[in-house]
């Protein structure tokens, strides 16, 4: 040992240990085994909880030793000393004395453990610390514990060999409340099965006290239990997995563990099939799910199949087309198993028609008829094929554009039967395991259902005489001025309208672009602009549902949009664009005042929703409100708004008037989820409603006594102290204190915790692309007022002293990011 080291140990010696960190680490690292076992006996003898002086030179030795070792990365020679002066820790009181007052071997168990568990990558080291490790689980020290756990974790990921024989001592340590362990229990069930199953029904018992990202890892297990097809545990867990079904944060995880016992087990979900027809109303994202587990089902026998049938059909109909592929296959391979449903007509009816729509509404007949009179003889079934067939072929000749735009499904049929390997056999994918051959075919379906609303929207501008360019199919609509139209005998939008004989009436100026893919036919023209001068020609009163609709409504429809004008604003712009998996509406808001200071005077706030046909429904009652009368169908503003529904509409669906009509008002949930989507992207930090304006203005224009303020040179916006994330984990406490100041178009740092300290770089806030919270799949325990801002080459966490301090610092970023994109703005507008 060294001499000094040994002076310090042998002497305890409190004066001389600092002297151990004048040694370069290089000159006592032979001697570290030797001393962390003088450490050992030190810190065994009776009177060491109560000797002052002696557990601080423990301390000192313990510090100096596993700097030592990290910084010569000698862990695997002196790995054994270090883990038996960590066990010897086991042989007493762990547990803290007072309020965080951690007993002296319990800080020599912390120390000792980052210095080991660190090293989770070296298979060698973690042989010998795991048996140890798994002992202070169940300790009492929850501080211990929870850092433990942490380390187990990576351990975990690293190498889950070396956890699984301790199994049985980790789910007892989850069940006794040490939840951050959920999430190795995935990675050891591949190992050790057994315990798990043993205690599986106790683990699902934990779901109502944890967190969501907890829930997360115990149906990750869940989901691994059903890959193993253990289905003598899981059929005990089923009920409680429909339970949470109908947890939006939960339902696809859920359905795709359903989703996979339905491929071994189908009869098992039989019994739960109403709720997942609820579940599948409810949330029409995860009908691909549902479908695939409504087809299992009903390959059990025929009686299940007619029922799984009419739900299969039902949706074909009335689900948008990027799921029209998976419901047929389900579709199909029932028909095929039991061909005796459908008879021999089923492969006449997927041949003939080339319409999803006309497919849902031949098969919903061919269903009814069969349960209506039961079996056919097979010489009555001939007779009345070739009437099916009439009915097919008119309803696929009914619009020769539409034919020779539409997918055919024969060719997609042929393609499918030379997959399978044996005839008639049913194929069957697992949630998102879709063939590259079906996803091409899905691709190529939704492509020409968009060319098909094409040649719709021509028939609309060929009113106008426009003729539009090639080009990606885009919509868009503009509500950029509001006027009092008392001299105009026109509409802004260029057609005649009723609305246009009320002279003191508010109109919103509208326009609408679109462009094609492809060049028309002159025909198509002609037939759009007979259509509507046909159209044109009928009385309103009499012909127009919606003007009645709304002629009855239209109190409650002004009142309900000065309510509902409070909480949601109204979109000055909305734009429609196709994205892969469906349509998505971009909106634009600006600010109605528009003062000296505003943010928003030359640029706009930009958000993109999933629920572009929402969006419409609540412009459409927008622009109602602005007028006396009711609007008609004809209305150029309707006729604008329709042509945006239809865009996002699949051919066959509600038209634009009947969902106005069938639903005069946005469900209140649906309109709790846009407020929630408005504060999820801060658009609350940046407008705010105006009692006094009537209108929604952003927080320059609301606030003008700050504005003054905020814009004075060299005026800081705000400054304090915040903690940066310094480390990969997020589950490893590693945050530097340092001090912010906001101000200009910077967000500057000091590497110190006073402003006096030098600068560290600063984040320009024009590169600055989004400001968060720390979203909630990601939040835990540890990181209740963290928030994230976003640059261009960079993302950085920040924690603030607690959450109001958070929602300070958050509206603050957003305001000056707002500040510099509109300084950016007017400067490129001057410049040109």
């Amino acid at each position: 040992m060294h001499h000094l080291f040994g002076l310090v140990l042998a002497q305890k010696d409190l004066s001389r240990a600092g002297d151990l960190f004048s040694l370069e680490d290089a000159e006592i690292e032979g001697s570290l085994s030797e001393a962390l076992e003088q450490i050992r006996i030190i810190s065994s003898s009776a009177d060491y909880q109560t000797n002052d002086n002696d557990q601080a030179v423990v301390e000192i030795c313990i510090t100096r030793i596993t700097t030592a070792i990290r910084e010569t990365a000698s862990i695997e020679k002196h790995g054994r000393a270090l883990v038996a002066l960590w066990e010897s820790c086991l042989e007493h009181n762990l547990q803290p004395s007072g309020k965080d007052e951690d007993t002296p071997h319990a800080k020599i168990a912390s120390d000792i453990m980052s210095c080991i568990l660190q090293n989770y990558n070296r298979p060698p080291v973690m042989a010998l610390a795991v048996p140890v490790a798994v002992k202070f689980l169940q300790r009492g020290n929850k501080e211990l514990c929870r850092n433990m756990s942490s380390y187990l974790s990576l351990a975990a990921i690293a190498k889950a060999e070396l956890l699984a024989d301790h199994t049985d001592t980790i789910v007892k340590s989850v069940l006794q409340g040490n939840s951050l362990l959920l999430r190795v229990l995935p990675a050891l069930y591949e190992k050790q099965p057994r315990p798990i199953n043993q205690h599986l029904r106790d683990l699902t018992a934990l779901m109502a006290q944890l967190d969501q990202a907890e829930q997360r890892h115990l149906l990750r297990l869940f989901q691994t239990v059903a890959k193993k097809k253990e289905i003598g545990v899981l059929k005990e867990c089923i009920p409680f997995l429909f339970g949470h079904l109908r947890d939006p944060n939960h339902s696809d995880s859920i359905l795709n563990i359903l989703l996979e016992i339905s491929s071994y087990e189908p009869a098992a979900l039989a019994a739960f099939l109403p709720t997942l027809k609820e579940v599948g109303e409810s949330f029409p994202g995860l009908i691909g799910q549902t479908a695939k587990i409504f087809g299992a089902v009903g390959h059990i026998d025929e009686e299940r199949a007619r029922v799984c049938l009419m739900y299969l059909v039902n949706q074909l109909a009335n689900m948008e087309h990027s799921f029209h592929h998976i419901l047929l296959l389900e579709i199909k391979s029932l028909t095929d198993t039991f061909s005796s449903i459908l008879g021999t007509q089923s492969r006449d009816i997927y041949r003939m028609s080339n319409s999803f729509t006309a497919i849902a509404k031949l098969l919903g007949q061919q269903l009814e008829n069969v349960n209506a009179s039961g079996a056919r003889v097979e010489n009555d079934a001939e007779a009345e094929s070739p009437v099916l067939l009439d009915d097919l072929k008119s309803v696929v000749n009914g619009n020769e554009d539409d034919e020779k735009l539409q997918v055919k499904i024969q060719a997609f049929e042929e393609k499918r039967n030379v997959d399978n390997s044996t005839p008639g056999s049913a194929r069957r994918y697992s949630l998102g395991q879709v063939s590259k051959e079906e996803r091409k075919d899905m691709r190529f379906n939704r492509s020409k259902s968009l060319a098909l609303h094409a040649v719709r929207v021509k028939g609309v501008n060929s009113e106008s005489g426009q003729d539009e360019e090639n080009g990606e199919i885009t919509a868009g609509i503009s509500f950029t001025e509001i006027y009092i139209s008392q001299e105009n005998d026109k509409s802004p939008f260029g057609v005649e309208s009723e609305t246009t004989q009320l002279g003191n009436s508010l109109i919103s100026h509208q326009s609408i672009h679109y462009s094609e893919s492809a060049n028309l036919p002159e025909s198509a023209k002609e037939k759009a602009l007979e259509g509507n001068a046909e159209a044109a020609t009928s009385p309103v009163e009499y012909q127009d549902k919606l003007y009645l609709h709304l002629k009855e409504n239209l109190g409650k429809v002004k009142a309900y949009v000065t309510e509902m004008g409070r909480k949601i604003p109204i979109p000055d712009q909305c734009v429609i664009e196709d994205t892969v998996r469906s349509c998505v509406a971009k909106l634009s808001f600006s600010c109605a005042l528009k003062g000296h200071y505003c943010l928003y005077s030359k640029s706009s706030f930009t958000l993109t929703s999933r629920q572009p046909p929402l969006w419409i429904h609540i412009m459409f009652l927008f622009q109602q409100s602005l007028f006396a009368e009711p609007l008609s169908v004809h209305s150029s503003s309707v006729q604008v708004l329709k042509a945006l529904w239809e865009k996002t509409q699949l051919k066959g669906t509600h038209s634009f008037e009947t969902a106005m009509i069938q639903s005069t008002f946005p469900h209140q949930k649906d309109l709790d989820h846009v407020q929630m989507h408005l504060e999820e992207v801060r658009f609350f930090d940046l407008f705010g409603y105006s009692e006094e304006a009537g209108a929604w203005q952003c927080f320059m224009c609301n606030n003008p006594e700050k504005a003054t303020v905020v814009n004075q040179d060299g005026q800081p916006l705000m400054e304090g102290k915040l903690k940066e994330k310094q480390v990969r984990w997020k589950f490893i406490k590693r945050w530097k204190t340092r001090y912010f100041t906001l101000a200009g178009n910077q967000l500057l740092f000091r590497k110190g915790k006073s402003k006096d300290d030098p600068d560290d770089c600063p984040i320009e806030l024009s590169k600055v692309q989004s400001v968060k919270v720390v979203a909630k799949k990601r939040r835990d325990r540890s990181l209740p007022r963290a928030f994230e801002i976003f640059t261009d080459s960079k993302t950085y966490v920040f924690k603030a002293k607690d959450e109001k301090n958070a929602e300070e610092w958050l509206q603050c970023i957003n305001v000056a990011v707002a500040q510099a994109r509109e300084r950016e703005s007017r400067e490129a507008t001057t410049y040109l």
